[in-house]
Order: structure tokens, then sequence, then C-alpha cells
């Protein structure tokens, strides 16, 4: 039954399409955004639409960003001869609210899920490799930092990261974070303090 409109049912509609949102949530969200100014509506509308338009794949780590590369690729501060794989953005963002890491990501955007059709040319596998390679002859990696999730989808992509590594035959350094991150748990929920001792913890595989 229609309660409100269509235009209101529309906004309610569209608002719950996004991730974890239900109904009650989305009706929250909409007469919130029908109750702000016209500017700001805009704005955020504006803002959604420009991130659709322009944000895409950093060429170096695979993040999201709207340049070539993002601010922690083109940094000269950071350490570019330590690269932590992580599996999304959202987990890069939480490793960069620690503080405590100042070397550069490598962002797989998956794991490796046979259950769910996801296998090793479907995440951002194949860049590493080759990044690790062009980098030999320029600053070389000293140590890749796998740090998936410690679930099942997680553990055996570290693992299957780790072979591919060592058959190029690079003088680099395997790690794998410790186990202060929750089996079964994923990154991005993990508090920081928790994700720093991972990090210091991190043992060679």
């Amino acid at each position: 039954m229609d309660y409100y409109g269509a235009g209101i049912g529309k906004l309610i509609e569209s608002l719950q399409s996004l991730p974890g949102i239900g109904v009650k949530s989305a009706q929250r969200l909409a007469f919130h955004l029908i109750s702000m100014p016209e500017e700001q509506v805009r704005s955020i509308a504006d803002s959604m639409v420009y991130a659709r338009e322009n944000v895409h794949f950093c060429r170096e780590c695979q993040t999201l960003t709207d340049g070539d590369i993002c601010p922690i690729c083109a940094s000269s501060k950071r350490d570019h001869s330590v690269i932590m794989v992580v599996e999304n953005s959202r987990d890069l963002a939480a490793y960069e609210r620690t503080g405590g890491y100042d070397g550069v990501y490598h962002v797989l955007q998956g794991v490796i899920s046979p259950l769910l059709g996801v296998g090793p040319n479907d995440i951002r596998l194949k860049e590493l490799m080759q990044r690790l390679q062009d980098a030999a002859g320029e600053t070389p990696v000293k140590e890749v930092i796998i740090a998936t999730s410690s679930t099942v989808e997680g553990e055996s992509t570290a693992m299957y990261i780790a072979r591919l590594i060592r058959m190029l035959e690079l003088p680099v350094k395997i790690t794998r974070i410790a186990s202060g991150v929750p089996v079964g748990g994923d990154i991005e929920n993990v508090d920081e303090v928790t994700l720093e001792r991972a990090l210091k913890g991190r043992t060679e595989l």
C-alpha cells in the first residue's frame, strides 16, 4: 500500500536498495533528506554522481581513487619497499586509522572463494605479481605483508599469494599478520589496537 505518494515511495525504494538499509532505515533517511535544505541535498547528489563517474582503481595499488594513483602511492613519505596486501579499500582505511604502518598497499578487491565462483583471475593478483616484477629493477620490494581476513577464504587466499610470490624467485620476505585478528572476523570490524598488534606480530610464511 502506498502511504506517501510516488515521490517519497520511489526515494524509500531507492535507499532500500543500498546494502544494510532496511525499510525503516530507508524511511528515516528519506524523511531526513526531504527535511534538509535543497542545496545540501543537491550537494549530496552531486557527490554521489561525481564519485560514480570519476572513481576508479589506482594504477599502482588497485584501491579506489579519483586520480591516476592514490595519495598513499603518490607519497614520498611512505616506504615503497613494503607492501601490505588487503582484501578491499575498507581494510586499507582500517589499517590507516591505526597510524602504525608507513608502507604502501595492494588491494585485491576480493578473496578467492570457489563456492561463490571467485577464482584467482577475478581478483587483483596479476597486478600484484606484475608490480613485484616491475619493482625488482627499480626500488625492490623487501617485504609483502599478507593481511587478508582470518576466514577460510582469507587464509586460503594468503597461502595462494605466498606460493605465487615464491614462484617469482624474488628476494622478498613474505609475512602474515598475527592472530590478534579473530578467526572468522572481518578486518574492517576490528579495533585499531588489535590491528596494530596483529601487524607488529606478523609471522613469516
